[in-house]
């Protein structure tokens, strides 16, 4: 019996069949005739949507572990299976097990698919570097994705792979010249991404997603400023709250959630002044230059000139408005029921369009009719109300009690706001009486900031724009959240110890592409599994990103004797899966080297 694939009309069809010799009824001569001994049925009953389905389901029938279920009864029985002849003597090295990290394989074929293999050996020949710049590069990458370490221990990691990364490395100290040519091409590195994204992954960029970060520093000196440039390493807002020196970070991030590019600021840089730079060196420098985007980030960065900015080149822009620091007319629109669309109990909105003037980061004065969408959210309104729980309670106990009530100072700055500016307690010290405090208290103030909770506004230069695709375009700024979480956690950017401004900004980009590429392997996951109908119960990443790099830290091979490799790790589910999104098929045998190499060629990126 065979396995025999054949059209059916215009759809292949699998069929297990048996070939018969027979007599020819009319010239009584033996013949060869076909009989079908089970139709299993249409190819596309079972096509698992990744490459290469019908070839795999030949193979696989033919090794005798089909992958298809119902060919099982029908292989053959006596397939002759290859014996292994292997010898370890005792008191050698191969008594010992020496597991090789090969989740190379897969990061290569992805940086390859991205033309960064290309781009950077090109570089290197024509700037006549005397050491493996690409080889630092990879070791640097896929160091910062499985085994996050400082610069020297990451090189170090060379020989933990199956074949090294680095070839003929005779000094460690070479990756900080890696580092200097990583900050010298860091633009030309974003860009070939880009390139390659947009070309075979349908990149797509009217909505550029903005929001800024910063990293910490275990030193207590800042950069000084200098003659030439502004220090890098500053005492400035942390994200984290610690007193120790910081960089700012601007990331641009895609309409499918990957990173486009960052800029590096000063520590003590404000957000809203980084976009106008974030932009002009990062946006305007890849893809269609002449192609127009709307800018998305949040209150603390859409203020100032910056709507007036990107009006100013052609642009949009789509941000998030503070309600407590709205005008008194605002306000008033806001809290006003007429207008409102009700959706359900939980959920209403309303919007309409006004004439704002701002002023661009050069001085210059901007008119642009803006739309504003407001919306109230029940879920907004029970996380606010969560959140203001130990404030209302202070409240309560001051109007009830205040003459057996005594606040703090850091009381005092939560109630700063709400005090009448008549009557101010001249008071000094650590502590004041609460009696002469409840007089000074606000309540039309209190009454007002509690009717604004669960209210939310967005403001726009897209004023035909439909109000809920307005909502749900602001919505997707969440994933820059995630894209810094990732960094800080998974990627273990932070704390920072490296030391000058090149290497800061190169250690960053290393960390940007290292994301990508994750959200490549996520991307790849999410496809695959669209595709497939057997459901896979997946977040919505696909794999979270710190179990993606446990999974492939856990792809590993070891070598048997002097010639075999026997794989470790495939049987992890989350490996398992990535395997399977890229249609890396690993059957149960031992495998020599050029077998080993020759996998990466079967990989293929879903476009």
């Amino acid at each position: 019996m065979r396995l025999e694939i054949r059209n059916n009309g215009n759809s292949p069809y699998i069929s297990i069949v048996e070939n018969l010799s027979v007599e020819d009824p009319k010239t009584h001569k033996r013949v060869s005739r076909k009989k079908i001994v089970k139709a299993i049925g249409p190819v596309s009953r079972f096509d698992d949507h990744k490459p290469d389905f019908i070839q795999r389901v030949k193979d696989s029938y033919e090794a005798g572990a089909p992958i298809i279920p119902e060919l099982l009864p029908y292989v053959k029985k006596d397939i002759e299976k290859e014996v292994y002849d292997i010898r370890l003597y005792e008191g050698t090295d191969d008594c010992v097990s020496h597991p090789k990290l090969i989740a190379n394989l897969l990061l290569e074929k992805i940086l390859s698919e991205l033309d960064l293999d290309q781009l950077i050996r090109s570089y290197k020949n024509i700037y006549r570097h005397n050491f493996d710049v690409y080889g630092y590069f990879k070791a640097l990458l896929f160091g910062r994705i499985l085994n996050p370490a400082s610069k020297i221990a990451t090189v170090k990691q060379n020989e933990d792979y199956y074949t090294p990364i680095i070839k003929n490395s005779t000094d460690d100290y070479n990756v900080y010249e890696a580092l200097d040519f990583i900050y010298e091409h860091r633009k030309a590195l974003f860009n070939r991404i880009d390139t390659a994204m947009t070309e075979k992954y349908g990149r797509t960029t009217s909505y550029i997603y903005y929001d800024v970060t910063n990293f910490f520093f275990y030193s207590d000196i800042p950069d000084e400023d200098s003659d030439d440039e502004k220090g890098l390493r500053k005492v400035g807002v942390s994200k984290e709250e610690r007193k120790l020196p910081i960089v700012q970070m601007g990331l641009l991030m895609d309409e499918q959630g990957i990173p486009i590019s960052i800029e590096v600021f000063p520590g003590n840089t404000l957000d809203h002044l980084t976009l106008k730079s974030a932009f002009e060196n990062s946006v305007n420098s890849i893809g269609d230059n002449n192609s127009r985007y709307i800018f998305v980030c949040d209150k603390g960065i859409g203020i100032c000139g910056n709507p007036g900015f990107a009006v100013a080149k052609g642009n949009g822009y789509l941000s998030s408005k503070s309600v407590r620091k709205a005008t008194k007319e605002e306000k008033k629109w806001i809290l006003n029921q007429d207008g409102y669309t009700i959706v359900s109990e939980n959920f209403k909105y309303k919007s309409r369009i006004v004439k704002k003037k701002y002023t661009t980061p050069e001085g210059n004065k901007i008119e642009a009719t803006e739309k504003i969408v407001t919306y109230w959210s029940r879920f907004f309104y029970e996380r606010e109300k969560a959140e203001k729980r130990s404030f209302y309670e202070l409240l309560g106990k001051l109007i009830d009690s205040p003459n057996s009530f005594r606040v703090s100072k850091t009381q005092i700055a939560l109630l700063k706001k709400f005090l009448k500016k008549t009557l101010i307690e001249t008071d000094s010290g650590e502590l004041i009486d609460s009696a002469k405090l409840k007089a000074q208290l606000d309540m039309d103030k209190l009454k007002k900031d509690y009717e604004l909770m669960g209210y939310y506004s967005i403001i726009t230069s897209e004023t035909n724009m439909e109000d809920l695709t307005i909502i749900d375009t602001y919505k997707n700024l969440v994933q820059i959240e995630d894209e810094f979480r990732v960094m800080k956690s998974t990627l273990d950017t932070r704390p920072m110890w490296v030391r000058t401004k090149e290497h800061i900004i190169a250690h960053l980009t290393v960390c940007t592409i290292a994301l990508q590429v994750i959200r490549l392997i996520q991307r790849q996951i999410n496809i695959a599994n669209s595709r497939s109908k057997q459901p896979k119960n997946l977040c919505s990443c696909g794999l979270p990103a710190d179990r993606i790099q446990a999974a492939l830290d856990k792809w590993t091979v070891e070598k048997i004797g002097e010639v075999y490799y026997r794989f470790g790790g495939i049987d992890d589910e989350d490996l398992k899966l990535i395997l399977d999104s890229f249609g890396i098929n690993i059957p149960k045998k031992l495998y020599k080297l050029a077998e080993l190499k020759g996998m990466k060629t079967d990989i293929e990126l879903l476009k």
